[in-house]
């Protein structure tokens, strides 16, 4: 589009552009006819591909309502101009001489793609291609131009989809995601810069690429500009396996690296958006982050995989599960979690309203647990840290590792909402380089749960002094693992 907000690390497609152009000279050497041929041969042939997708896609341009400037002394641009080059005072005129404001102007938005989904109408694209838009504008291969009723519209993935009155139109196949695989053929076929019905080839660099918290990306190497927002990306079959998004470039331009949005999600966000006009998302109310290879290896997990539970909301589904600040959730309906952002992408895609089976890893062991999925909503404030108004009954020095620590107060307990737990009152030394401060609360400390400060000496006395010991602990609404390397 021709907004400049998506051109940053990642930019959208759809802007205003610049067409340069060039001719080349490629120089073949010498050498025998046979080899050359085979590798012509080598080459795929696009042709049957173009000619059997191209009439699917369709060009969508956006209008959208600008009011017209209007200088406050009345007078139009010729005349603001004459004054200002020959240096002559611009006079205010009277007020009531001053015209009306004309009515607000048709302004071109931008230029996007997009392909048609169904032969009754149904057409889909990026959403930052409609985003704002007043007036949506699809033209198809034939030149027949329709004024489109938008949908729907989903940010969190990118996809759009439009409606045009028309029937009997040229619907694209949509192909299998699970199919493609990476060094596999693709093209595009888009408006770059505006110039419709632009093909381009490439191969599929990566898939599963994070880019975001919902989608895993399929990388290409396929040109892609300003311009191929919406547009398809078609497999040798002739399937539509993904919609061109994004590129990565530090120039506004095409660098060789471009994302489009899997089928499949696509898909699903599209039913949603046509059954509804919206598209809800189940949640379970964690904060989460990233598992190390050292945390791994200290919790006997094994492998760096999983995702973290730093903090669970109050009365969220996952609080009324048993999900706990410290558990690691490894599945999600029997699916593995990985990495950390796979744990959104399954449960967001999940109806809200249904029954859910999660399996954490805690304290050394896996738990299922049952879970009714919610739906999404704006985050809630985070809870106010804890006051510690009451002195602390009692100090009991640990100093093996430089800790000084003391029991939580039944108040702080049910401001906390926990049921254990020990204050540290100060940390140096071997807890100060792992990272502790006064006033975080140590929940478990070398796979051990502690609510005393005596089950916290006694958890440390039964630890091995030769390994990192870790240390479960919670500093304002977020739970997190640290390891202490004692000295040796």
């Amino acid at each position: 589009m021709m907004s400049t907000s998506h051109w940053k690390t990642l930019h959208s497609l759809a802007l205003a552009g610049v067409l340069a152009g060039g001719t080349a000279m490629a120089l073949v050497p010498a050498g025998p006819v046979h080899a050359q041929t085979l590798a012509v041969r080598g080459l795929p042939d696009f042709t049957e591909l173009v000619e059997q997708v191209g009439p699917s896609v369709v060009n969508i341009r956006t209008v959208e309502k600008s009011p017209a400037r209007i200088p406050a002394n009345g007078m139009d641009e010729d005349m603001m101009e004459f004054f200002k080059r020959f240096g002559v005072p611009i006079p205010n005129a009277p007020r009531q001489q001053r015209p009306q404001r004309p009515p607000d102007e048709d302004q071109p938005r931008g230029v996007g793609s997009g392909f048609i989904l169904t032969s009754d109408g149904f057409v889909m694209t990026n959403a930052h291609v409609v985003e704002g838009a007043d007036e949506v504008l699809v033209t198809l291969t034939d030149k027949r131009e329709f004024k489109a009723r938008i949908v729907g519209a989903d940010k969190r993935t990118d996809v759009a989809v439009v409606k045009i009155e028309a029937t009997g139109l040229p619907a694209v196949k949509v192909g299998d995601v699970n199919r493609l695989k990476v060094g596999e053929w693709v093209m595009a076929i888009g408006s770059p810069f505006g110039l419709e019905n632009s093909v381009t080839a490439g191969i599929v660099s990566a898939k599963q690429r994070d880019t975001g918290d919902y989608l895993p990306f399929i990388q290409t190497d396929v040109a892609i500009n300003p311009g191929n927002s919406g547009g398809p990306l078609i497999n040798m079959r002739g399937e539509v396996v993904g919609i061109n998004s994004q590129i990565y470039s530090r120039s506004g331009g095409y660098m060789g690296i471009a994302f489009a949005i899997p089928m499949d999600e696509a898909i699903r966000v599209s039913e949603q958006l046509r059954a509804s006009g919206r598209v809800t998302r189940g949640r379970i109310g964690v904060q989460i982050g990233p598992v190390t290879k050292d945390v791994a290896e200290s919790i006997g997990l094994g492998k760096p995989a999983g995702a973290f539970v730093t903090g669970v909301e109050p009365g969220s589904p996952a609080d009324k599960a048993g999900v706990e600040a410290g558990d690691i959730i490894t599945r999600f309906e029997g699916k593995p979690i990985e990495k950390v952002s796979d744990l959104p992408r399954l449960v967001g895609n999940t109806k809200p309203g249904s029954k859910s089976m999660l399996t954490v890893f805690r304290r050394g062991h896996a738990k299922d647990l049952a879970i009714t999925i919610a739906e999404i909503e704006p985050d809630k404030p985070v809870a106010k840290a804890v006051e510690r108004e009451e002195k602390p009954k009692a100090t009991v020095a640990v100093h093996s590792v430089g800790l000084s620590v003391s029991e939580l107060t039944a108040a702080q307990k049910k401001e906390l909402r926990l049921k254990g737990g020990v204050l540290v009152n100060a940390a140096t030394e071997a807890a100060a380089r792992a990272g502790l401060r006064e006033g975080d609360i140590i929940l478990a400390i070398a796979n051990t749960e502690v609510s005393t400060t005596r089950e916290l000496e006694a958890a440390l006395a039964k630890a091995d002094k030769g390994k990192p010991i870790n240390v479960l602990f919670r500093r304002g609404d977020m739970a997190q693992i640290v390891l202490i390397r004692p000295a040796k």
